[in-house]
């Protein structure tokens, strides 16, 4: 079993910043980033690159922030990588309490397999949720198994994590289960031979 990823980081503060700042920093192995809110004046920080890069490989992370000895808890708001290398360039940090709400973007994990011969739609891959700032879920589970077609499942039927409201409109479609004969009709030879001799007439 993997070892769980501590999201508490040893951060430096600096008084330096802009772009070849930044990309002294990145030589080094570490990343730049930036804590805003709160009414709080922005503070620049440097991250260090790999246990950094292996938090946000999930979603929506509160990072625990020693900042020369001082904790701060902050949530990943926006992750700047270069196109082409995908290394992280900048990371935007947003200041957050224990016990307060943010409002964030997660994911929708569908579950299982829907009936033989019906073709998965799914209309959303994410949705809006206010939630603790330290009880933010990483994603949605959906469960298709052995849904019919014509089932169809809104943002007001997801099992939410407790602690956590919908943001999204909740007549919001999320997954429509359609019959997948339906969808290939017009793909058919027969049916487009059939076609033909009426366009022809006209």
């Amino acid at each position: 079993m993997a070892e769980a990823v501590s999201n508490h980081l040893k951060t430096e503060a600096r008084s330096t910043f802009g772009k070849g700042v930044a990309r002294k920093i990145r030589a080094t192995g570490k990343i730049p980033a930036v804590i805003y809110g709160h009414g709080t004046e922005p503070q620049h920080v440097t991250l260090p690159g790999h246990e950094t890069a292996l938090i946000l490989r999930k979603s929506n992370q509160v990072l625990e922030l020693d900042i020369d000895g001082k904790i701060q808890l902050a949530l990943v708001k926006d992750v700047q990588k270069d196109p082409v290398r995908q290394i992280i360039e900048h990371i935007d940090l947003i200041v957050v309490r224990k016990g307060e709400k943010v409002t964030i973007d997660v994911s929708i994990h569908l579950e299982g397999e829907a009936a033989p011969g019906t073709t998965v739609n799914q209309d959303a891959n994410t949705i809006s949720l206010e939630a603790e700032a330290t009880h933010i879920p990483e994603s949605i589970v959906v469960s298709i198994e052995g849904a019919e077609d014509g089932t169809a499942i809104y943002a007001k039927d997801l099992a939410l994590p407790s602690g956590s409201t919908l943001i999204t409109d909740p007549d919001t479609l999320i997954v429509a289960i359609s019959n997948a004969g339906e969808q290939d009709l017009g793909d058919e030879p027969e049916a487009a031979a059939a076609a033909a001799p009426a366009e022809d007439a006209e």
